[in-house]
C-alpha cells in the first residue's frame, strides 16, 4: 500500500515493529560479536535500549508524529545501554529532531530526519570507527537522501537495502570481522530495527509490544534516622511537560516546600524530586507551568518503619543506593559486580553509590542520573570500569544540570587506583587531572573463558579454553585458570613492577588460590602482592601491576 505521508499512530506500529524485531533476534546479534570473552551483549544493550524508547510511547500512538519522535527519543535517552545502546539513542535523538513539531511527514521530510539521525550519532562519537553501526546508519541517510521516492514504504525499502549492502561490507573495512567471518553486532542490530520499521508499514500492521523488560529494583536507601527526624515526610516525584519553564526558577519556587530538591530540564521535560510534608502544594505549582506525568508520592516515614523491622537481613547486604541528607563537598558513584568488590568500593574505599553492572550487564543513563540526583554532593565523580559503560555515564552527566565528572575507568583495578589517588584536600581541576594520570599507569589483566570458536592474532581457541587477557588483549589460552593466571603476571612484570593486585572470582577454589598467592610471593619477592575475595562473576581473576 502506497504511503505518501505518516502520523504518529504509524510511525508508533513501526516503531514497535522494530523493537519487536530486535529482541526476537538479539541473540543472533549477540553471536555476531567477535571477540570470544562473556561480554557480547551488543544484541542486548540495543535491544533494552530501544525497548526503553519503545515502552516511552506506549498509549501515545494518537499524538502528533513529531510528538511520538520526542518522547520515543527521550526513552532511547534514558534506557540507553552500552556503547551500542547510547549511539542507538543518539540516531532517534536525531530523527526525532527532523520530524521536530510535525504532524505528519513527507518521504522527503523523512528521509532527512534519517540524515539527521546520522549526524546525530557521529557528533555522539569522539573518534569515529567506520564499519559500526556508523557507517550503517550513514549508509541508511545517504540512501534516503538520494531517494527520489514519494512513497514512504519505498524509500525505506531502499534504506533497508543500502543498509543491508553497507553491513555486507563492514568485514572489509574492519580486519577483526573479516577474520571471523561476520558482519558487524551494532550494524546488524540497526538493520533488524529498520527491516521492522519497514514492514509495519508495508503491512499496515498494528502491533503490541512482546515481552516485558526485567528492571532490576534499587535497594532502598538505608541509615540510622528516626522516624522523627523526618521533617519533609513524602518522597514526591514527577515530569512537567513545558517548553518554557526554567528548571533553576522552578527549583526556587518549591524550595520553601521541602529538601533533597533535584529539578533537572531536557528538551521540554523537567524531571522534579523532592521530599515534601504537603506533596499536594509542590504538585499544584507545577501543574501551573505544564502537564504532570508519572507522578509518585511515597510515605518516608511508612517506609523507614519497615526497614527497621528488616534492618537485621538488610545489614548483609551491599549498599548499593544512597539518599543523603546532609551536603557533602564531593562523592562517588562506581559500577561494579561481585560482592567482595562492591564491599571493597563501598566499605573500604568510601563509595557513596555502587550501582551493580560490568561485563554482560551495563547500567543505563537513567541507572546513572537516578543515582546522581540521590547524592546531595557539590562535586560527583563517576568511576565506569568498564569501556562500555563510559558512554552511558557521559550521557547521564550531559543531562543533569549537577557538576559531575566521568573519570573513563575501563577497569576495577583502574577505579581502585583513581579512589586511592583522591585527595580531598585537592581542587576539583587537581583531582580529576591526578586520577586520569594515575590510571593511565594501571596494566590490567584478566584470565575468563572462550564462548566460542575462533581464530584471533594467529591463536587458534575453542570454547571452554581459559583466556588470558592484557589490556583486553588476548595474550594465553589454556586449559587451567591458575596456571594462565601466573603466565599473564609473568607477562605484565616489568623491571619498574613494585605491586600486584590480584581479584579472585567466585568461581575459584580458596585453597588454589591461596597456593597461587604464595607461590607468587616466593617468585616476585620484591614487589607487594595483595589478593582480594572480589566474588565477581565471568572472570576467574581480575588483576593488576602497578
Amino acid at each position: 500500500m502506497e504511503h505518501l505521508k505518516i502520523d504518529g499512530r504509524q510511525f508508533y506500529n513501526m516503531i514497535l515493529n522494530g523493537s519487536n524485531k530486535l529482541e526476537e533476534d538479539k541473540e543472533y546479534v549477540n553471536a555476531l560479536n567477535v571477540f570470544p570473552v562473556p561480554d557480547g551483549d551488543t544484541g542486548t544493550n540495543m535491544s533494552m535500549t530501544f525497548r526503553a524508547a519503545a515502552t516511552e510511547i506506549i498509549g501515545k500512538e494518537n499524538l502528533p508524529l513529531g510528538e511520538v519522535a520526542k518522547q520515543l527519543s527521550r526513552g532511547a535517552l534514558m534506557g540507553a545501554r552500552g556503547n551500542s545502546g547510547v549511539i542507538l539513542s543518539q540516531i532517534f535523538r536525531g530523527i526525532a529532531k527532523g520530524l521536530e513539531k510535525k504532524e505528519t511527514a513527507t518521504a522527503r521530510e523523512f528521509a532527512l530526519a534519517i540524515v539527521e539521525g546520522a549526524r546525530s550519532a557521529y557528533k555522539a562519537v569522539m573518534r569515529p570507527t567506520e564499519g559500526t553501526i556508523l557507517t550503517i546508519i550513514r549508509a541508511a541517510g545517504d540512501a534516503a537522501e538520494k531517494s527520489k521516492e514519494t512513497d514512504i514504504t519505498k524509500l525505506l525499502a531502499e534504506v533497508c537495502k543500502a543498509s543491508e549492502d553497507m553491513l555486507n561490507k563492514t568485514p572489509e573495512m574492519l580486519p577483526a570481522l573479516k577474520k571471523a567471518n561476520v558482519v558487524d553486532a551494532g550494524g546488524m542490530g540497526l538493520l533488524k530495527i529498520l527491516v521492522g520499521m519497514y514492514e509495519a508499514l508495508k503491512d499496515d500492521l498494528n502491533v503490541s509490544l512482546i515481552g516485558e523488560v526485567a528492571v532490576k529494583k534499587s535497594q532502598e536507601p538505608t541509615g540510622n534516622i528516626e522516624e522523627t527526624e523526618i521533617t519533609f515526610g513524602y518522597c514526591t516525584e514527577f515530569f512537567i511537560v513545558s517548553d518554557t519553564l526554567n528548571p533553576e526558577n522552578f527549583r526556587r519556587e518549591i524550595e520553601p516546600y521541602g529538601d533533597s530538591i533535584i529539578v533537572v530540564g531536557t528538551d521540554g521535560l523537567i524531571k522534579t524530586h523532592i521530599h515534601a510534608e504537603d506533596p499536594g502544594k509542590v504538585l499544584s505549582l507545577a501543574r501551573a507551568h505544564g502537564q504532570l506525568s508519572k507522578i509518585k508520592v511515597e510515605n518516608m516515614r511508612e517506609q523507614h518503619t519497615q526497614l527497621l523491622e528488616s534492618k537485621e537481613e538488610a545489614s548483609k547486604e551491599v549498599i548499593t543506593d544512597i539518599e543523603t541528607k546532609e551536603n557533602k563537598p564531593y562523592g562517588f558513584i562506581s559500577v561494579s559486580t561481585g560482592e567482595g568488590i562492591k564491599n571493597l568500593f563501598s566499605e573500604e574505599l568510601g563509595v557513596d553509590v555502587v550501582i551493580e553492572g560490568g561485563q554482560t550487564m551495563n547500567p543505563s543513563t537513567q541507572d546513572f542520573l537516578s543515582n546522581i540526583e540521590k547524592l546531595n554532593a557539590d562535586v560527583i565523580y563517576i568511576l565506569p570500569n568498564n569501556k562500555n559503560i563510559i558512554m552511558a555515564a557521559n550521557q547521564a552527566a550531559e543531562i543533569t544540570d549537577k557538576k559531575v565528572y566521568v573519570i573513563p575507568t575501563k577497569t576495577i583495578p583502574q577505579g581502585v587506583t583513581a579512589l586511592t589517588t583522591f585527595n580531598p584536600e585537592a581542587s576539583f581541576e587537581d583531582n580529576c587531572s591526578a586520577m586520569e594520570e594515575a590510571i593511565k599507569n594501571v596494566n590490567t589483566g584478566s584470565i575468563t573463558f572462550a564462548v566460542k570458536n575462533t581464530e584471533i592474532d594467529g591463536k587458534e581457541i575453542k570454547e571452554g579454553n581459559i583466556l588470558g587477557l592484557v589490556e583486553g588483549r588476548i595474550e594465553e589460552v589454556g586449559y587451567d585458570p591458575y596456571e594462565t593466571c601466573e603466565a599473564i603476571i609473568k607477562n605484565m612484570v616489568t623491571e619498574d613492577s613494585e605491586l600486584i593486585s590480584i581479584y579472585y572470582g567466585e568461581d575459584t577454589d580458596d585453597d588454589k588460590v591461596q597456593e597461587l598467592v604464595e607461590k607468587l610471593e616466593e617468585k616476585y619477592a620484591d614487589l607487594d602482592i595483595i589478593s582480594y575475595e572480589g566474588n565477581q562473576p565471568l572472570y576467574y581473576f581480575l588483576i593488576s601491576v602497578e
